[in-house]
């Protein structure tokens, strides 16, 4: 069953407490599909009055700031023999190489990187973890986790929904494979900005010169 059609047999309450607890989960650490089930519940919002895009938004909020700060926690108290728990885990995205890519973007850009990093699904895993194993002072942490997860959770809801009500209005005269065509596209059009993000990331980050070991 696809996730929309799942989400559309369960009541709103529901369908909010899914979306935190498993936007909360992936910002934990734990590898989920947050992102997925936060696009199929605000276009679900969009199509049914049942559910509030507002409360939609404000909890998978809540779930990105809360799943972060218990990650936080979680990385300070356990260091980096978490990652290497972790990674044998999830070689596919605790994998050392990931590790150290994101250890350079936390180092380079601290607060920046947790904002940032909730934009881009592999950092939006590390970022809560990382944070506490590289130490960074709380507060800075909080004041990202805050922000990014407002403006990713209620600005991905936003946009979903306000998408979803145009593509319904203005095709509803025709059927609902062109609606579902108008939300790929949308979509579609979203992932390639973020991997185009992704890739200028990496780029940058293997410009950078390594560091030259003491004595060479």
């Amino acid at each position: 069953m696809h996730v929309q059609e799942w989400l559309d047999s369960v009541p709103a309450a529901a369908v909010y407490a899914v979306v935190g607890l498993i936007i909360g989960l992936e910002s934990l650490g734990i590898p989920l599909p947050g992102e997925i089930v936060l696009v199929s519940a605000a276009l679900l919002s969009s199509q049914h009055g049942g559910i509030n895009p507002v409360i939609l938004g404000a909890c998978a909020t809540a779930g990105a700031v809360i799943g972060d700060s218990i990650g936080y926690a979680i990385g300070r108290k356990g260091g980096r023999p978490l990652l290497a728990w972790l990674g044998k885990k999830f070689p596919k995205h605790f994998s050392e190489g990931h590790i150290a890519t994101a250890e350079r973007s936390f180092q380079k850009w601290g607060m920046w990187a947790v904002f940032f990093g909730r934009f881009i699904a592999l950092l939006r895993i590390f970022a809560g973890p990382l944070a506490g194993v590289l130490h960074m002072p709380y507060w800075k942490f909080l004041v990202a986790n805050v922000l990014g997860g407002i403006v990713w959770a209620g600005g991905t809801t936003a946009v979903i929904y306000y998408v979803g009500v145009v593509a319904e209005s203005w095709l509803k005269r025709f059927s609902w494979l062109g609606l579902v065509a108008a939300v790929l596209i949308g979509v579609a059009s979203m992932l390639v900005v973020k991997r185009k993000a992704k890739k200028a990331q990496t780029a940058q980050a293997e410009a950078e010169p390594e560091p030259v070991a003491a004595g060479e």
